[in-house]
């Protein structure tokens, strides 16, 4: 067995077994050695930046192309119940703050197995979702004239230097850059719905348009094409909301979690009342829907149509910020969930080890080996990148926040046997809630099958990736004993204090 030491050598001591000592410390133990670098501003602005990504300010224009003012019907459903998620994963939070999160949640209410397939699906989704990022970062660069000329490729392969660069360093930093991109990202959508509620309530129209709610009335209604394709866009717009869970990663290094995550959670809800509702209506009620157009952020077309000069462009840089805090905060996720997984066994024991920052430089940097595959993605067929990769990383969203709500039912039922102590921070009408999120998660699979063809082939690869899990788990069992890494602090304070391990 491999014991990672704090300043991350590695001994080779006797076995431990890990019965002989507390469950709970040894799950704690898994964020030994990172350091609780991230204060109160930086994670409320983590929790904001999470709910508001490139799912709205790039999304937004393909989806209002798809299903017109209905999105703004989709926004609310699917952030009601994403607020559902998030305050149950407060709740595990509030039981015992982790950075391994959910993944590490998982391990401690449903076994190593479980955790095996939460954290490596958590791993798949923001692959996919950072594939989705760069290729965002290229598409946004188009808009100047002066880069039409450069292949997408080039800025994507720019994109990933950058981000890749700002985590390896201390996670302080990381948490300080997130602030900023938060900070930037919140700012231009209110100085967009003041200016959008400002010309609207003065009347004077836009590019010959007059506004109003008669835009949505003239222009074929609230659905002007059907139900369906609005129900069919709802696997789109749950991908809008993804990285929500972030926070509950953070809290593994963040001061005083359990004071600061509830009040940072609780914002969320009308963050997304604001920013996604109120946005969606405001912009179909200054243009009509069909102006706004998948290849241009409907923020951007918004402010080009007023006139204004360097508006578009000022409104551009925002939305390449949004792109680059997702791809930073991908990076960021999967470092620490590929930790936690090599920390019970379930990788490779090198993803475990921590740089002189106390940066998991090894799992962030397999992360950004896949990153690269999106480069060459965006040479070979950059015009498909964003749909194939997005219902992939629906997948793996899904996934994610079931295993949360999971999870959370057996954290309840731990705390009704007295096997856990009860926490004050609880997800609102639960179980109910719960498993009504639990079947919402379920609808949005089957829907994914009916947008055909990227959702249709999506859905009919799950039967694959599940071989590929399971050739995974008999492998990894084959070719390593499986036995989690513990930090030599724990194995001191825990084990040897209780007597020495067997030789």
């Amino acid at each position: 067995m491999t014991v990672a030491g704090s300043d991350n050598e590695e001994i080779s001591p006797a076995d431990v077994d890990i019965t002989a000592f507390d469950k709970k410390a040894w799950l704690a133990s898994h964020d030994h050695g990172l350091h609780q670098g991230l204060g109160r501003r930086q994670v409320q602005m983590i929790a904001i930046g999470g709910a508001i990504g490139t799912g709205l300010f790039l999304g937004a224009g393909a989806r209002l192309e798809q299903a017109g003012p209905s999105l703004a019907l989709v926004y609310l459903v699917c952030g009601v119940f994403a607020f559902l998620i998030l305050r149950a994963l407060g709740e595990l939070v509030m039981h015992r703050p982790s950075s391994g999160s959910f993944v590490s949640y998982a391990r401690e209410f449903l076994g190593e197995r479980a955790s095996y397939v939460a954290g490596w699906l958590y791993f798949l989704n923001w692959a996919m979702t950072g594939i989705v990022d760069i290729t965002a970062v290229a598409l946004y660069m188009q808009y100047w004239d002066a880069f039409t000329s450069v292949p997408q490729w080039v800025f994507a392969l720019v994109a990933l230097c950058i981000v890749t660069a700002l985590n390896v360093v201390n996670v302080k930093y990381f948490g300080e850059m997130e602030f900023w991109f938060a900070v930037i990202k919140v700012g231009a959508l209110s100085l967009f719905l003041i200016v959008g509620v400002t010309v609207l309530g003065v009347g004077s129209g836009v590019a010959g348009h007059p506004t109003g709610i008669h835009l949505i009335t003239d222009n074929g209604g609230f659905f002007p094409h059907g139900i369906l394709p609005a129900l069919v866009l709802i696997q789109g717009v749950v991908f809008a909301y993804a990285g929500i869970e972030l926070i509950g990663i953070a809290s593994g290094e963040c001061k005083d979690a359990r004071t600061v995550l509830p009040r940072a959670i609780n914002g969320v809800i009308w963050r997304i009342a604001l920013f996604y509702v109120g946005s969606v209506v405001l912009l179909v009620c200054l243009l009509p829907w069909n102006q706004y157009h998948a290849s241009e952020s409907p923020f951007v077309t918004f402010f080009a149509a007023l006139g204004i000069p360097g508006i578009g462009t000022a409104m551009n840089i925002v939305v390449l910020t949004a792109a680059m805090s997702s791809l930073n905060s991908g990076l960021y996720s999967t470092g620490r969930v590929l930790r936690s997984l090599a920390m019970g066994g379930s990788a490779p024991p090198l993803l475990a080890k921590l740089n002189a920052h106390s940066v998991p430089f090894v799992g962030i940097m397999v992360t950004v080996a896949i990153y690269a595959v999106g480069v060459v993605l965006n040479y070979l067929v950059p015009s498909r990148v964003f749909e194939i990769v997005l219902n992939i990383a629906s997948l793996g969203i899904i996934s994610t926040w079931g295993f949360i709500l999971v999870c959370q039912l057996r954290l309840r039922q731990a705390i009704a046997k007295g096997e856990a102590e009860p926490v004050s921070f609880r997800m609102p009408g639960a179980p109910f809630t719960t498993w009504l999120t639990l079947g919402f998660l379920l609808c949005v699979l089957v829907l994914m099958a009916f947008d055909y063809p990227n959702g249709t082939f999506t859905v009919a690869a799950i039967p694959f990736l599940a071989v590929l899990l399971w050739l995974g788990w008999f492998f990894l069992r084959r070719l390593q004993p499986m036995k989690p890494v513990i930090p030599s602090a724990i194995l001191t304070d825990r084990v040897l204090g209780e007597g020495r391990p067997k030789s």
